[in-house]
């Protein structure tokens, strides 16, 4: 096995600025992100949801195998098929999957089993879990890995004035199918991307986000 090999780190994005500061307006910027059900078909330039996916790849994973996929859908035929399946199942689980507790507590966002934004939205983007490495091999930490580049590239699409919704129909095993994607990827989460429409809200429940003294604990 060969040594590793070490370059130096790379300046971060502004050293002048304090962190204090920096942490503080990256705060501001994402304290007014929020989920959205409303999208505009506003067009969204490739360019800039492929800017997106590049931050999303900069994420850490396990061994630095980068275990993940962003099937970029634009094509209309393959939302409206999406759509379909996913509307499907959950149908399904409200129907006969969720409990009593968990359709109370979905209640206060106004969800139900209509996703119009599946197609009205310009993007989808669903994001897969490779789960085996090109020898066969398997990956490691896989899905922290994936969770943490979803998180970025929400982020980012966020950064970029864009607005999405984390989609997680389950099972969702359809997108496989619909995308042609081979078994060893696993569907992870789809997030329908674009514009707000002109007169889009948000649940008001939505809002609300527990202080910072539940939620941290120095030690």
């Amino acid at each position: 096995m060969s040594e590793p090999q070490f370059v130096p780190l790379p300046t971060r994005y502004d050293p002048g600025v304090p962190s204090e500061d920096a942490a503080r307006a990256f705060y501001e910027v994402m304290s007014t992100r929020h989920s959205v059900r409303e999208f505009s078909s506003r067009p969204v330039s490739r360019e800039t949801i492929e800017w997106a996916v590049r931050t999303a790849g900069r994420a850490p994973s396990g061994a630095n195998l980068q275990p993940w996929r962003f099937v970029c859908v634009q094509d209309p035929d393959r939302r409206r098929r999406i759509r379909a399946a996913a509307e499907e199942e959950e149908r399904a689980f409200y129907e006969r999957r969720a409990s009593e507790r968990w359709l109370r507590d979905l209640a206060p966002l106004g969800t139900d089993t209509v996703k119009e934004y599946l197609e009205i939205a310009p993007w989808l983007i669903a994001v897969f879990l490779v789960t085996k490495q090109s020898d066969g091999a398997p990956v490691y930490y896989g899905s922290e890995s994936v969770g943490l580049a979803a998180g970025f590239l929400i982020a980012a699409l966020h950064h970029a004035g864009l607005v999405a919704l984390t989609h997680t129909p389950s099972p969702m095993a359809f997108l496989n199918k619909v995308l042609d994607r081979p078994p060893e990827e696993r569907a992870f989460l789809l997030l329908p991307v674009g514009y707000p429409a002109d007169d889009c809200r948000i649940p008001e429940h939505a809002l609300q986000r527990k202080p910072l003294d539940e939620i941290m604990i120095v030690q």
